[in-house]
C-alpha cells in the first residue's frame, strides 16, 4: 500500500515582510470531506504498516489491562459527614461516584454512575461532581465530544431525579454557595478561553443567570473555587505571569466582591483562608521561588502582607496546607520534592524521609483543619502509588492504600532506578535524567532506551510509577525522563530559562541528555527513542529537525508543531493565553525566533527517524490539523525510507480515548511501534 499524500494548495502567509508558503493550510477545514478522506487514508495506512504487530498490540493491551484491579476503588475520604469513594466495577469502563453516611459500615449511596450516562456514546467524560452543603443535591458536568466543553446538570440525591436545570458551554466546574440554591460556574468564549463567571439559581432557566465577572484581557482566564474552610468563594483571574483574586463570603451570594490585590505584571499569588487571615503563596518582592505571607481579611492588599515563610533562593515553594496547629509545605530542592512539617506552637520543623534516588511526593486530600493527621502520596519509578497518613504530633506513618499490580510478575526489587546529570551545551548548568530498567537489562550500545520529555509551562515531569511502562521494561527497554528547562525541576529560573526567547534551551537540553546517555553507554543512536505529547510533541518535533540522526524513532502525541501559524491566529483556542509562554509573533523578534524552531516550518529534504504521530479530531488544545500538516510535509520532502505513520482518533480530543481501559490501546500501539522499529 502506498503512503497517502495530501494534495497541495499553495497558501502564502506574509508577516513582518516575511513570506511563508504553506501548501497544507487547507487541512484546517474541519468540515471539508477531502480533509476527512485524507485523515481516513492515513489511518488506513497506519493499520497497513502496523498490521504485522496486531497480535503484539493485543498481547500488550491484555497484559497492561491484566495488571489493573478490575473492581478497584479510591481511598475513602470524609467530607461534611459523608465518606466519599470512587469505584470501578469489573467489565465497566467508567467510574461510579459513591458515598456513605458517617461510617464506612453504612449502606452505600450512588451519587453518579457514569456508566449509565455514557451508554451509546463513543466518547464520554465527567468533568466534576460537587455535592451541595446540605448533602441533598449534586452538580455534575459531562463532555461527549472531547473538546473539554462541558454541560452542567443537577441531581436530587434524595430522589435520584435529574433536575431540569441545564447549563451548556462551561468549563465543567461548579461551586455551591452555602444557601444550597446558587452555584457559580464559568463559561468559555469562542476560542475556548474561560472568561466569564455566572451565578445560577436552581429552578431557573440558564438564560436568567447573572454575569458576575467578565475577564476582558484575552491573555487571562478565570477559575472559581471555595476555600478549605468553606467560608469564602473566590474568583481567580490568571495569566502565565499574573494573578488577581476576588472573594465573597460563601453564605452571602449577593455580597460585593472584594479584591485581594489588583493585578500587577509579573505578580503571581494564590490564596487560602484560616480564621481571620488569608495565607498567600506569592512571588512578590522578587521572591522568584515563592514565599508565603499572611494578611488580615479586612486589609488584604499587598502592602499589608507579612512574611510567614521567607523566600529561599535554593528552594522552590510549590504548595502548602494549613491545619490548626501545623503548616505543611511542598518544597523542591535540587529537583526533588520534599514535605516539611512546621509545628505552629513550637516553630519546630522536620521533613518526611524518602529514600529512592528519584521519586514524587505530594500533599493529598486534607479537608479537615482540626487534625494532627496529614494524608500524603508517594511514588517512584519502582514503587507503585501509595497514600499514607502521617501523625504530625507523634511522627508515625500508616500506609492506607497502595496501587495493586496484578498478574504476579511485578516485584519492585526487580527494577533499578537512577538519577544522573548531563552537561548542558551552554555550560550554565547540568540536566537531570531519571532512569528505570529491569535488573537483568544490561547497559550497552544495543540496549533500547525511550527518553521522555515535556519542558513547558513550568510543568515538571517527576519520576512516578507506571503499570503500563512495565511492558517495555520487561522487554529490555530502559525508560528515562529528561528534566529539561521549561519545567521547574531546578526552581523557577529553570522555567524562565526555557521559555519565550530562551525556548531553544528546552530542545538543546533534551538533545544533550540523549547524547550523554549514549556517551555513558546506556544505549546508542541506533536504539535511542524519543517521546513527548502536546508541548512535548513540539519538543520531539524540534529535536528531529536539529538532530535527525540522534534518534532511531520518535512518538509524537497530539504534538504542537505549527507554532508560528497557530500563535498568529487568535481565533484558535488558547492562543492568546500562550503569549507569555512562547511570545507574541505579532512582535517581529518573537516571530523570527519561533520560526527558527517551529517543527513544521523547518521540515527539510533530509533523512528523518521512524515516526509515529497521533492526534484527536476534536482536540481543543492542539488542533488536529497541526500534526496532519506536519505529516503531509514530511511525506513530501523527507529523503529516507523510514516508517512514518499518522493516526487520528476520530472520536476523541487532547486526552485521547475515554473509558478506563480504552486508552491502553493507544499505549499498546506506541509500544508495538517502538518494538517493531527496534528490530529493523
Amino acid at each position: 500500500m502506498k503512503a497517502p499524500q495530501a494534495k497541495k494548495i499553495e497558501k502564502i502567509l506574509e508577516t513582518h515582510g516575511d513570506r511563508r508558503i504553506d501548501n497544507y493550510f487547507w487541512l484546517n477545514e474541519r468540515e471539508n470531506p477531502e480533509v476527512i478522506k485524507y485523515l481516513e487514508e492515513e489511518n488506513a495506512y497506519e493499520e497497513f504498516i502496523m498490521k504485522d504487530t496486531e497480535e503484539l498490540q493485543e498481547q500488550l493491551f491484555e497484559e497492561m489491562k491484566a495488571r489493573y484491579k478490575k473492581d478497584d476503588e479510591s481511598l475513602p475520604y470524609i467530607f461534611n459527614e459523608y465518606w466519599y469513594i470512587v469505584r470501578y466495577e469489573e467489565g465497566k469502563e467508567y467510574p461510579i461516584f459513591c458515598r456513605k453516611y458517617k461510617s464506612l459500615d453504612n449502606p452505600e449511596e450512588i451519587v453518579l454512575d457514569v456508566n449509565l450516562l455514557a451508554e451509546g456514546e463513543e466518547f464520554f467524560e465527567v468533568g466534576s461532581v460537587a455535592v451541595s452543603p446540605n448533602n441533598e443535591l449534586a452538580s455534575f458536568s459531562s463532555d461527549n465530544v472531547g473538546r473539554r466543553i462541558y454541560t452542567l446538570n443537577f441531581k436530587n440525591l434524595k430522589t435520584g431525579e435529574i433536575l431540569q436545570d441545564k447549563i451548556e458551554n462551561t468549563t465543567g466546574k461548579a461551586v455551591w454557595a452555602n444557601d444550597n440554591q446558587h452555584v457559580f460556574y464559568i463559561r468559555k468564549d469562542k476560542s475556548l478561553r474561560a472568561f466569564q463567571v455566572y451565578r445560577h439559581q436552581l429552578g431557573t432557566d440558564s438564560s436568567e443567570d447573572v454575569l458576575i465577572f467578565h475577564e476582558k484581557d484575552e491573555t487571562f482566564d478565570v477559575n472559581v473555587f471555595k476555600t478549605k474552610s468553606l467560608q469564602y468563594i473566590f474568583i481567580a483571574s490568571s495569566s502565565t505571569i499574573s494573578d488577581e483574586h476576588h472573594f465573597i463570603p460563601s453564605d452571602n451570594v449577593f455580597a460585593d466582591w472584594k479584591v485581594i490585590q489588583p493585578r500587577i505584571d509579573d505578580l503571581e499569588y494564590s490564596v487560602e483562608h484560616y480564621e481571620d487571615e488569608f495565607y498567600i503563596i506569592t512571588n512578590a518582592d522578587d521572591a522568584t521561588n515563592f514565599k508565603i505571607v499572611k494578611t488580615k481579611i479586612d486589609n488584604c492588599g499587598m502592602e499589608n502582607w507579612v512574611d510567614v515563610i521567607p523566600h529561599r533562593a535554593e528552594v522552590l515553594l510549590e504548595g502548602f496546607e494549613i491545619f490548626r496547629d501545623y503548616l505543611v509545605l511542598e518544597e523542591r530542592e535540587k529537583g526533588l520534592l520534599q514535605i516539611k512539617i512546621i509545628d505552629e506552637k513550637t516553630q519546630e520543623s522536620h521533613y518526611l524521609p524518602f529514600s529512592d534516588p528519584t521519586y514524587t511526593t505530594y500533599i493529598g486530600i486534607n479537608l479537615e483543619f482540626d487534625t494532627e493527621v496529614l494524608r500524603y502520596g508517594y511514588t517512584s519509578l519502582t514503587q507503585p502509588s501509595s497514600t499514607y497518613e502521617y501523625n504530625m504530633r507523634d511522627n508515625t506513618t500508616e500506609l492506607l492504600k497502595q496501587q495493586e499490580v496484578l498478574g504476579g510478575n511485578f516485584i519492585p526489587e526487580n527494577y533499578i532506578s537512577e538519577r544522573i546529570w548531563a552537561d548542558s551545551r551552554d555550560g550554565k548548568t547540568k540536566v537531570s535524567i531519571s532512569l528505570v530498567y529491569h535488573k537483568d537489562t544490561k547497559k550497552s550500545a544495543d540496549t533500547p532506551l525511550l527518553l521522555y520529555g515535556y519542558g513547558s509551562y513550568g510543568h515538571t515531569v517527576d519520576a512516578s510509577f507506571s503499570n503500563v511502562r512495565l511492558s517495555i521494561l520487561d522487554r529490555g527497554f530502559i525508560y528515562a525522563i529528561a528534566h529539561i528547562r521549561g519545567g521547574e525541576y531546578l526552581g523557577r529560573e529553570w522555567y524562565e530559562d526555557g521559555k519565550m526567547l530562551s525556548k531553544k534551551n528546552t530542545f538543546f537540553d533534551f538533545i544533550d541528555a540523549g547524547k550523554h546517555l549514549i556517551k555513558e553507554n546506556y544505549t546508542s543512536s541506533k536504539h535511542l527513542y524519543a517521546m513527548g505529547g502536546s508541548a512535548g510533541g513540539l519538543l520531539v518535533g524540534a529535536v528531529v529537525n536539529y538532530e535527525p540522526q540522534l534518534f532511531n524513532g520518535i512518538v509524537a502525541q497530539v504534538p504542537f508543531v505549527d507554532v508560528v501559524t497557530t500563535m498568529l491566529d487568535d481565533t484558535i483556542p488558547l492562543t492568546t493565553g500562550e503569549y507569555d509562554e512562547w511570545g507574541n509573533p505579532n512582535d517581529k523578534e518573537y516571530y523570527h525566533y519561533m520560526k527558527e524552531y517551529s517543527p513544521y516550518d523547518n521540515v527539510e529534504a533530509k533523512d528523518y527517524p521512524h515516526m509515529l504521530i497521533t492526534t484527536g479530531f476534536h482536540d481543543s488544545q492542539v488542533q488536529y490539523w497541526e500534526p496532519a500538516k506536519w505529516t503531509a510535509k514530511l511525506r513530501e520532502v523527507k529523503t529516507d525510507h523510514n516508517i512514518l505513520v499518522f493516526k487520528t482518533d476520530m472520536s476523541s480530543g487532547h486526552g485521547g480515548a475515554s473509558g478506563r481501559f480504552e486508552s491502553l490501546k493507544e499505549d499498546a500501539l506506541e509500544y508495538a511501534f517502538l518494538l517493531k522499529i527496534d528490530k529493523k
